[in-house]
């Protein structure tokens, strides 16, 4: 098959590979990386399209790019209404309500005199794409978070403004260009405001009739498993598509009414659509900003001068923070909190999409300036997305509002060797958290100062009150063989599944007892029962954490110890890192290793230089 269909141009279905390839790519170069993914996305798409001129994506994908950028926007904002559950705006609760019910009016307001003051734009176009830049941008919020690791509080406020906020500024520019149709053309007061109304009801009915009649229908048994997310997929292209049929712009309240809705139905295949919407979500994410990118256009952005520029620092400095401070005056919220909701404010291709559709709009109506709303919103969306994408995360943890720097470990079940274990890796400074739902079990625990949680890890209290963002590792560790796999299994998408362990299951060794490879973690180092790790410590066997160097390497720690059983490195960073049975690690100066040591001694003529 040809790569190319016309001179200069890529086939469709080459293209479309290339913005996958292209977008998984940039997330998982980021991921080993350390950067920001969506910094790298938009490299990538500005690389493959302005710069090199390899990728057009109206050239090359034609009359669907808008579909699919509409379609692909709609199922993330979708996905994430799905994330919306009222539980766990415990605590962020009134700072929401203050972002959405008088932020966003505010956040208009502010725009829209920064746009006609500072970039020069005529008052009606800018109170329609001050109306747009009401959006903060679920496309760029999620990953942001992702790779910040934020505290909950500050994490839920951002989330959940950027998806709520999200169709409500594309609506308040629908309401700003209605009026700019009444004073400006044959348009009446009376056919606007019922072209309004109609499209806000249609999609709010529609987003909770959609989403109440799909949950009752999965309770009810009347889709059968395996049918399930695509009648999922399908209902909500549907209401997408009928929504904005009827009001432009109006399918996103649509969609989003419906995931929130589905959040908060209690249903038990939730846990499993949610996921699944994740995965689907970062190729969209990834695919959209390329496209993006790729379809910037340099002479657009060369016709913006320096008021360009004074207009995109005081919608970041003062805009923005003066809507925020001013929303959260007296909710209760730390000041910190509120400093850092205030200073991030990234923007994306929803900004983008929005204000080109209304920018030609505008244009129609004889607004010459509305030309320059494109190249504005794409130069406000690149800069906010660079500069957050490498600030967030060193900013919060300046504030005080990110998860512990040393990624810490949690321990499920409270026994006499967790508690060894627990207490070794407190000396060596690694965050631990031991978690069991017998209050007697952590007893010992709590009075060696280690932070415990009485409760099961799997329910929703666990989810409200701990910061599981700072820990990296889970080891199901309780005397229920059952139990630890379900948490194991359960908690593996979200901590990562080589992050998490369980201990070795009684008669694993047996073909009928032996459980597929997708249910439960890894084993957990000395690769021994919960019975046998206890039996361990009452014959004396203890954890131990020992720093190797150039003149005590692992080599000679192993000559030193050789039944010792190896558990953990520690690198230099403070970074913990469980390892299997006989797994190497890497010779490096100033890394520690954590194992499980005999109580003999054993003879060597090298001697560590710290063991703890």
């Amino acid at each position: 098959m040809a790569i190319e269909s016309e001179a200069g141009a890529m086939a469709p279905v080459m293209a479309i590979a290339l913005v996958g390839v292209l977008g998984v790519g940039s997330q998982w170069l980021a991921w080993r990386l350390r950067m920001p993914a969506i910094v790298l996305m938009l490299l990538a798409g500005i690389i493959v399209g302005p710069v090199a001129g390899v990728f057009d994506p109206q050239r090359d994908i034609g009359p669907l790019m808008g579909p699919i950028i509409s379609i692909a926007v709609a199922i993330i904002l979708f996905e994430g209404g799905l994330t919306l559950n009222l539980h766990s705006l415990q605590g962020a609760a009134v700072g929401v309500k203050r972002l959405v019910f008088v932020g966003a009016p505010l956040g208009w307001l502010t725009s829209a005199l920064t746009l006609h003051y500072a970039a020069g734009l005529s008052w009606e176009s800018a109170a329609v794409f001050g109306g747009i830049m009401i959006v903060t941008g679920p496309t760029v919020i999620a990953p942001l978070l992702r790779t910040a690791r934020l505290s909950k509080r500050p994490a839920a406020l951002l989330h959940w403004e950027a998806i709520i906020n999200d169709p409500v500024g594309a609506l308040a520019a629908v309401l700003a260009f209605e009026v700019v149709l009444v004073l400006h053309t044959a348009t009446t007061v009376n056919a606007a405001l019922i072209d309004l109304v109609t499209g806000v009801g249609v999609a709010t009915v529609l987003g909770i009739a959609a989403g109440f009649g799909l949950a009752r229908a999965f309770k009810r048994a009347w889709v059968p498993e395996y049918m399930k997310v695509p009648v999922l997929f399908a209902l909500l292209v549907a209401v997408f598509a009928v929504s904005d049929w009827v009001l432009h712009e109006s399918g996103l309240l649509a969609v989003t009414i419906m995931g929130i809705v589905i959040a908060n139905a209690n249903l038990p295949s939730y846990e499993e659509m949610r996921r699944f919407k994740e995965h689907a979500t970062v190729l969209l994410v990834s695919g959209v900003f390329i496209l993006l990118a790729a379809q910037m256009d340099f002479a657009a952005l060369a016709r913006l001068d320096w008021h360009a520029a004074v207009f995109v620092v005081l919608v970041v400095l003062v805009a923005r923070p003066l809507t925020v401070m001013v929303s959260l005056l007296g909710s209760g919220i730390a000041w910190r909190e509120q400093v850092l909701v205030a200073l991030t404010g990234p923007r994306g291709v929803v900004l983008v999409a929005v204000a080109g559709l209304f920018g030609e709009r505008l244009l129609g109506l004889g607004f010459d300036d509305a030309a320059l709303i494109g190249p504005l919103a794409f130069v406000l969306v690149a800069f906010t997305v660079i500069v957050h994408g490498f600030t967030l995360a060193p900013f919060a943890r300046w504030l005080g509002l990110t998860g512990a720097d040393k990624p810490g470990v949690i321990l499920i079940g409270g026994s006499e060797w967790t508690t060894a274990f627990a207490e070794a890796l407190k000396k060596a400074d690694v965050p631990v958290l031991m978690a069991d739902p017998n209050f007697g079990h952590l007893r010992a625990a709590r009075r060696a100062g280690i932070e415990t949680f009485s409760g099961d890890i799997l329910s929703e209290a666990a989810e409200q009150r701990l910061e599981l963002v700072s820990y990296a590792t889970l080891v199901a560790a309780t005397d229920n063989d059952a139990y630890n796999t379900l948490v194991a299994t359960d908690l593996a998408p979200e901590f990562g599944r080589d992050n998490v362990f369980q201990v070795t299951r009684e008669k694993s060794d047996r073909a009928r007892h032996q459980l597929p490879s997708t249910l439960g973690g890894r084993v957990f180092g000395p690769e021994e029962t919960h019975a046998g790790l206890n039996r361990m410590i009452r014959d004396g066997w203890t954890f131990r954490v020992t720093r190797l160097t150039d003149e005590f390497t692992f080599e000679d720690w192993r000559a030193k110890r050789p039944r010792a059983h190896l558990v953990g490195r520690i690198s230099p960073a403070g970074e913990i890192r469980l390892l299997r049975k006989d797994e190497d690690v890497k010779p490096a100066k100033d890394v520690r290793i954590i194992a499980l040591r005999p109580p003999e001694t054993e003879k060597s003529g090298n001697q560590p230089p710290s063991d703890t």
